[in-house]
Formats: structure tokens, sequence, C-alpha cells
């Protein structure tokens, strides 16, 4: 009678555990499908965004210059989705938050086409009023007009603040250089700000991208977005510099990496009103 009970109380604890077995692997295969279904959602918005770059155009060579920049960004991420595995859900939120900044970027696009347009029609009409009303000064206005435009272009040129020796460094544990992948805890970039007396004079932020060998941009917990030109783009570090028109030499810190694989590292400095330079390091 007591080896009855026990066997059917075996039996009981075998039927609880393919029970318990049963809805861990439902529950694993939902969750499978629910990120596999996330997933294809983000391909079929990032798709969406690349029919809507593909529609966009301008009169503008450097706005189209920009849209070919983009619409090669918006390419690229949509192989990398596509490669990443739906349960790799770090790279997946890194893609979502690509994909915000490609809107961001594309909306800047619509709305510099439209200004133009607007401001291209606006003026039409003013040179048509202005060679209506004062024919007989033309050939003086256009002269001075064009006098006024090359000093300004002048001046705007030559107030840009520019930078040499860009150079990006791996540090390992130790702070010493390395080019080994396995041992690098840290990054820096080093530069100089060269001396330009027509540049404004006060505080200026550098901001730096790096991107490892697989074309993603490296971003920790400090990441900072700003503006180049009206477009919206992440950096990987910024740090901030008192400029009085003479060489300054600073360093960008880049930490908090979780790891660091074999290939080339590229990265780019830039301020808010142009960029300053690109290098590459190499590590093995």
């Amino acid at each position: 009678m007591d080896l009855k009970k026990i066997m059917y109380a075996l039996a009981a604890v075998a039927v609880l555990l393919a029970g318990a077995l049963a809805y861990i692997w439902y529950q694993k295969n939902q969750l499978v499908t629910e990120l596999t279904i996330e997933k294809e959602e983000l391909t079929a918005q990032m798709i969406d965004l690349q029919n809507d770059y593909a529609s966009l155009s301008s009169d503008y060579d450097t706005i189209n210059s920009q849209l070919d920049s983009s619409r090669e960004e918006v390419s690229q991420l949509i192989q990398r989705i596509k490669k990443t595995e739906a349960t790799n859900r770090s790279k997946i939120r890194q893609y979502e938050k690509e994909l915000g900044t490609l809107r961001s970027i594309m909306r800047n696009y619509i709305v510099q086409i439209d200004s133009l347009n607007t401001l291209n029609k606006k003026l039409t009409a003013d040179a048509a009023a202005a060679r209506r009303e004062a024919a007989e000064s033309r050939k003086k206005s256009e002269k001075l007009s064009k006098k006024i435009e090359d000093l300004t272009g002048q001046v705007a040129v030559g107030s840009v603040i520019k930078a040499r020796g860009l150079k990006l460094e791996a540090f390992n544990s130790s702070d010493k250089k390395t080019d080994r992948s396995s041992r690098v805890k840290r990054m820096i970039a080093t530069l100089s700000l060269v001396e330009n007396d027509l540049a404004p004079k006060g505080l200026v932020r550098v901001y730096i991208r790096v991107k490892g060998p697989d074309g993603v941009l490296l971003t920790n917990s400090t990441q900072k977005t700003f503006e180049l030109n009206g477009e919206p783009l992440i950096c990987s570090a910024s740090r901030e510099v008192d400029y009085q028109g003479k060489e300054v030499e600073l360093g960008i810190y880049l930490n908090e990496i979780a790891s660091f694989s074999k290939g080339i590292y590229t990265v780019e400095a830039y301020t808010t009103q142009t960029k300053l330079g690109e290098a590459e390091l190499m590590l093995r």
C-alpha cells in the first residue's frame, strides 16, 4: 500500500514537472515570437523610412549630397538589422535609437527644402520688383552686392575654428597605450584647435564620433546630441574648452565601453560650426 502511494506521488511530481517544462517552453517560444515580430516591425519601419528618403529631392547640390549620405546610412542600418538576431535586444534597442535619429534628420531635410523653396520664391519676386523699380542702377547694385557677398563669405570662412593633429589612441587598465583589443579599457582622441584671431572667443565644445569596425557608433551614458548645419548628430563623447584665439591642445576620453573588437576604428571631430577632422586606429 505504501509503495502504491509512493508511485502515485512520483507520478504526480512527474506530471507537475512536465507541466512546468511545457509552460517554460511555451513562454520562451512566445518571447522569441514577440521579439521576432518586434524586429520585423522595426525592419518595416526602416524600409518605410528608406522609401520616404527616396521620395525626397531638392534643387540644391548641398542638400542632395546630404540626402545621399543619409540614404546610405538607412540602407546600411537595414542590412545590420536583418543580420542581427531578434533575441539580441541591446542591438535592437540601439537600432531603434538610430531610426529615431534618422527620422529627425529627414524632418529637418523637409523643413530645409520647404524653407529654401519659399525663400527662393520670395527672392525671385523681390528681384523682379527690384529690376522693375531700379533698372537704371542695376549694374551698380550688382557690383556692390557681389562685393558684399565676397567680403561676407571671406569673413565667415575665416572665422571658423579649425584643428590639426587629430589622433585616436587606446589605453589599458594600467593607463598604457595598447593596440590589443582584449586589453583596451578606454580611448582618447587628441587634437589641437589652431590659432585664429577672427574666430569668436569663449567656450567651445568639441564633439567626437567613434565608430567600431562594424560601423556602429560607440556610445555610453555621457553621450550628447549636437547640430551641424541644422542636422542633429549623436556624439560618443565631448569636451568644452576656453578658446581665446590661440592654439589649444585637448584630449577627449571615451570610457564605459563594454568591450572592443579587432579591426579599424574611426574617429571624427566636430564643433557645431564644422567638421574638424578624421582619423583611424587599428586594434588587433
